[in-house]
């Protein structure tokens, strides 16, 4: 055999197109010596040390390439980066950039290029807008070239979007929605017609790494039941999809646990203030309010009110995921000392703390948000992160520029390994098969992992 063919055997192995079994056996038939293999096995090995230990995620064994040979494949991502959703938009589309770098900005032979859309109005708090989140779908599906669209993170964006994804057959993954109805049907959260109507084609195109809020909502109630030995619940909702549903779902199961719903009422997020409303309510005698809202939605304004005339002593404060930022413990000082928020998954701290990918991933992003050591990113971060290695991954298994091969591919995706050690695997609907939903306490002014609600 020549000599050229022997170096397309070791491109081969390095772009990890074979495995080191089969260069050893193709090496030897091609006349190579077994001290040089052994020397070209211990260069790929180096190599391999060398990569990010966070890219190690995904689905063990997927072989990785640098070639571009093939041409370009554009990916687009749709969410809110501006006013009170800087952080988490931002934070997300920076470990989403280093994620494919860590990649080499390839994947099955491809060049790999992303734009991040704006979806929101920065003169509006930076609120997802949904003439923007039609604008940026379309101009996804209109370019040839875009293989999978990334977002969104409100679910009643994704509410408008995945309809137009999924008559283009292009795969759409979040890395935030939460909303139950986008992929199943659940009693008394969801709505009538939910999930089918957002599937014209009758074809799933769209999944989440995230967890839903049927699975967040429920952990909640139990765990404001059982242990921290609540019965009286008051609750409220920003009225958006989102809030709302996860909020339908704390009471339905807070009541089927044995607890008390005393209300479940949506409030006004642009209202300058809330004291009448907990006033209201603290005559009512809640031990707990649940708060069904995100960041944007003055959350942090409802808090501070209510710890105005309901100290932390008497009612606890739970909300959900939405308000796992610090944008929210800032925007409400003093007043959200004490508070818990349920987040599906593990905080910055956690991940640290378990070492191995999920601390590579969090000292790296740190890093390139200029957080200092002990910075906490935006947890939702992380699953932004590992959106793009379902994606890097599905475009290399799939090894053709290729919607409908690439949405297969993704959906398909079966025994994933976070970052922070989990596995799971994508079910029919698009969701994950073993969501693992966090306790979060802010601590001295800081979200601080308690451990597991579920």
């Amino acid at each position: 055999m020549a000599r050229e063919s022997i170096a397309g055997l070791i491109a081969q192995l390095h772009q990890s197109k074979i495995t080191r079994r089969e260069f050893t056996q193709r090496a030897a038939v091609a006349g190579l010596s077994a001290g040089l293999v052994g020397n070209v096995l211990a260069v790929h090995a180096a190599k391999a040390q060398d990569l990010p230990e966070a890219a190690t995620i995904g689905i063990p064994g997927t072989p990785h390439t640098t070639d571009t040979s093939k041409g370009t494949i554009k990916l687009y991502s749709s969410w809110p980066f501006t006013g009170a959703m800087e952080r988490i938009g931002g934070h997300a589309i920076e470990a989403t950039y280093m994620c494919l770098e860590d990649f080499g900005n390839a994947a099955g032979g491809f060049a790999i290029e992303y734009e991040p859309l704006d979806e929101g109005i920065a003169a509006n708090e930076g609120r997802w807008d949904p003439g923007k989140a039609t604008e940026n779908a379309n101009r996804a599906i209109n370019d040839e070239s875009c293989m999978a669209y990334l977002g969104t993170y409100n679910s009643g964006s994704a509410a408008i979007s995945v309809p137009l994804t999924n008559v283009a057959g292009l795969a759409q993954i979040s890395f935030a929605n939460t909303y139950p109805g986008l992929t199943t049907s659940f009693e008394g959260a969801t709505e009538e017609g939910e999930p089918d109507l957002y599937y014209p084609t009758g074809t799933r195109n769209y999944m989440r790494v995230c967890p839903a809020d049927h699975v967040q909502g429920d952990a909640g109630a139990r765990w404001a039941i059982h242990e921290n030995g609540r019965s009286k619940a008051y609750i409220l909702h920003d009225n958006s999809l989102y809030g709302k549903g996860v909020a339908n779902v704390f009471a339905l199961i807070f009541a089927q646990e044995g607890g008390e719903v005393l209300g479940n009422d949506g409030y006004d997020p642009r209202a300058s203030d809330y004291q009448s409303l907990m006033t209201s309510i603290a005559d009512a005698g809640p031990d707990i309010i649940y708060v069904g809202a995100t960041v944007d939605n003055n959350a942090a304004k409802l808090l501070q009110d209510m710890r105005g005339v309901m100290s932390a002593d008497d009612v606890t404060f739970l909300g959900p995921d939405g308000l796992n930022t610090d944008t929210f413990v800032q925007g409400a000082a003093d007043a959200a000392e004490g508070a818990w928020i349920t987040f599906g998954g593990f905080s910055a701290d956690a991940l640290v703390e378990l070492g191995g990918p999920g601390a590579d991933y969090v000292a790296r992003i740190r890093e390139r948000l200029d957080l200092g050591e002990t910075g906490q990113p935006d947890s939702y971060a992380v699953y932004a992160y590992e959106s793009m290695v379902v994606v890097l991954q599905a475009i290399e298994r799939a090894g053709a520029a290729d919607r409908t091969a690439i949405l297969d591919q993704m959906f398909g995706t079966e025994g994933f390994v976070t970052l922070a050690g989990t596995t799971w695997s994508f079910n029919d609907e698009g969701d994950i098969d073993n969501p693992v939903i966090g306790l979060i306490r802010v601590v001295d002014g800081v979200l601080t992992f308690q451990g597991t609600a579920n």
